[in-house]
């Protein structure tokens, strides 16, 4: 029995043997043969020196050239509402009235004892013609008339100030007050804006000084259009740069008769330049962004471990200029007629093996129709 159980585990163990010294081999003729990847397609466009003219783009605010918010000059109950939320309105238009019952009353007290003032200055005047009174005497009813007239013009001055008027021509905001709610000095009444012409507050890098000039061209677009919104001119820049960010603020004039642009509104700025300079436009695919810098992927033969060559990509890294459409500016790094990568570059890394496939090209055009597409 004994002798049986050894002749079973023997032919056991023997079958074990042979069934991990052929897998042995197996392994070692997987490890001594060499894997490729397979190669990635992709698809290229041959570097091309392009003359752009020179331009800076930009991230800007809408601001009004006349905008404010109108407020209750002194404390008072509302009693007429001459505006609507929205609406247009003249200079010097008439918007709310607060109550001036009690001003009125003082006016006319005021009045009535300037009026008496007058009088007695008048028979003061008399009297002192006559040397019936001294100097000093007629000069004290000559300043209690010029105090009643003072009062007076104070007590007009006040409803004058009662009564809110447009300081100039604008589109007004909504309303935030009621018939009959009591105003504090500086309470909010209305925002209102003029908004034709319009500013586009902007900053630009210093290294861009030299180039600014009052009276530059300044496209204009908003999130959402189709194409440039406004088309304007450099009318000021600050003669001080940000010691922080390094940028100084630029600030542009636009007409605004669509009112497309509204103050407080995000667009995107760009600073057209009158001269040219010679770039490689490539399709904006083409490019690898990363924080530690941009870079493209030039295609060329490349010599694998074992010597042989194939057809390769070779990671670059590039400095970039403006964009124009589907296009970005390369300002260094790439040659004219070098064949670069223009899809599929997020699968590739330095040396990787490529096929070339241009039947379904990325969009490469200056200027698309509508732009941003």
């Amino acid at each position: 029995m004994r002798k049986r159980m050894f002749i079973v585990l023997g032919i056991v163990f023997a079958i074990v043997g042979m069934l991990g010294f052929i897998k042995y081999r197996q392994i070692m003729t997987a490890m001594s043969q060499s894997w490729a990847a397979p190669p990635e397609a992709v698809t290229t466009v041959v570097a091309k020196e392009e003359s752009w003219l020179t331009s800076q783009a930009a991230i800007g605010t809408v601001v009004a050239v006349h905008g404010v918010t109108l407020s209750a000059d002194l404390p008072g109950v509302v009693k007429e509402i001459t505006f609507d939320s929205g609406r247009w309105c003249k200079e010097g238009d008439v918007l709310v009235r607060l109550d001036i019952s009690q001003e009125r009353a003082q006016l006319a007290a005021a009045e009535a004892q300037g009026d008496l003032a007058e009088m007695n200055l008048k028979r003061a005047k008399e009297l002192s013609e006559k040397k019936v009174i001294s100097q000093a005497e007629y000069d004290r009813w000559d300043a209690e008339a010029k105090t009643a007239e003072a009062t007076a013009e104070s007590y007009r001055a006040t409803i004058a100030r009662k009564t809110i008027r447009a300081p100039f021509a604008g589109i007004l905001g909504i309303r935030l007050i009621n018939l009959g709610q009591y105003l504090a000095g500086g309470d909010p009444i209305v925002s209102l804006q003029s908004l034709d012409p319009i500013y586009v507050n902007f900053s630009l890098p210093q290294q861009v000084v030299a180039a600014l000039k009052v009276g530059a061209e300044v496209n204009v677009m908003v999130e959402g259009a189709d194409s440039v919104v406004a088309t304007g001119k450099i009318s000021a820049i600050n003669s001080l740069i940000n010691a922080a960010t390094r940028n100084l603020e630029v600030q542009a004039s636009f007409r605004n008769q669509n009112q497309k642009l509204r103050p407080g509104m995000f667009v995107e700025v760009q600073v057209v330049g009158k001269e040219s300079s010679s770039v490689i436009a490539l399709p904006a695919s083409a490019i690898n962004y990363a924080p530690y810098g941009d870079s493209v992927f030039i295609v060329e033969d490349v010599t694998g471990q074992d010597g042989s060559t194939y057809r390769g990509v070779r990671q670059q890294f590039v400095k970039l200029g403006g964009s124009r459409g589907d296009q970005v500016a390369v300002l260094s790094g790439i040659k004219p007629g070098e064949e670069i990568v223009s899809s599929g570059v997020f699968k590739l890394r330095p040396g990787a093996a490529i096929e070339v496939n241009n039947s379904v090209m990325p969009s490469n055009d200056p200027d698309p129709k509508p732009e941003d597409s």
